[in-house]
């Protein structure tokens, strides 16, 4: 069935699983099982995945924050179980700077604590288990909001946006990296060949497990492109909304600002 051959009334109760169209009240059960699968393998397979690349993007999603050196400041990283954004801010910033990682999968959430203590950051970075559609936290309670591919996980998208709105404080800014659509002649081609075809391979190969990495593929290619992204964080009441494109669009860098 293509997707305008959907009734809107249905359309608002499903969601994408991968390619697969199902009820939206399954997705994060779905999406849990394959984190769960993943994640004492997640940040080695980004490091194959992307030939370290990912290392580049998440770099450069804090250097477009520019948070402040000195002073006060607090970051909400959504379903960055790992750690990896958080621990980048917390590098280039004082103590007095601290990051809140919140992530719905426990499995992550593990991993990230870990990695804290092995790096004395238990102190600035804390760990909460929560869903970025029903954040656990006080309005206007951030200064920034980050979520490194992540939220085309989450069911209800636009619900997510808006929560993130709300959390964040006046002048607060909203940063989301993810995979994106390619804008490269050429490069897109390879990009597809490359994704479906050695990503599978490698999950079986690494982590024991093609079929999750199946599905991170797939979801990618049902993630709304860079403009339409932009004005459903626009919609959400974000403004100077804008995005970067990263390596020819593989990934893209979108932020905006609750003023």
């Amino acid at each position: 069935m293509a997707k305008s051959d959907i009734e809107p009334e249905t359309a608002e109760k499903t969601a994408h699983f991968g390619f697969t169209t199902i009820d939206r009240d399954e997705k994060q059960e779905r999406v849990d099982e394959v984190f769960s699968r993943v994640a004492k393998r997640y940040d080695l397979m980004n490091d194959l995945m992307s030939g370290g690349l990912h290392r580049l993007w998440k770099d450069a999603v804090i250097d477009w924050m520019a948070p402040p050196a000195k002073g006060a400041f607090q970051l909400l990283d959504v379903a960055g179980g790992t750690g990896d954004i958080a621990f980048r801010f917390a590098a280039r910033t004082e103590t007095s700077a601290t990051a809140t990682v919140l992530d719905i999968n426990p499995g992550m959430l593990t991993v990230g604590e870990k990695r804290a203590a092995q790096k004395g950051l238990e102190e600035r970075v804390s760990f909460v288990d929560g869903n970025a559609e029903t954040l656990p936290f006080s309005d206007r309670q951030f200064d920034a909001y980050t979520v490194a591919f992540g939220i085309r996980n989450v069911p209800d998208i636009p619900k997510a946006l808006k929560e993130a709105f709300r959390v964040l404080k006046p002048g607060g800014r909203f940063l989301c990296l993810e995979f994106s659509r390619v804008d490269v002649p050429m490069l897109d081609t390879i990009y597809d060949t490359y994704s479906f075809r050695a990503i599978p391979a490698m999950g079986r190969l690494v982590a024991g497990d093609a079929d999750s990495y199946r599905y991170l593929v797939e979801s990618i290619r049902m993630f709304p492109d860079q403009e339409t992204f932009r004005t459903m964080i626009a919609d959400a009441g974000f403004r100077r909304v804008s995005y970067r494109n990263l390596t020819g669009g593989i990934a893209a860098i979108h932020s905006g600002w609750r003023l």
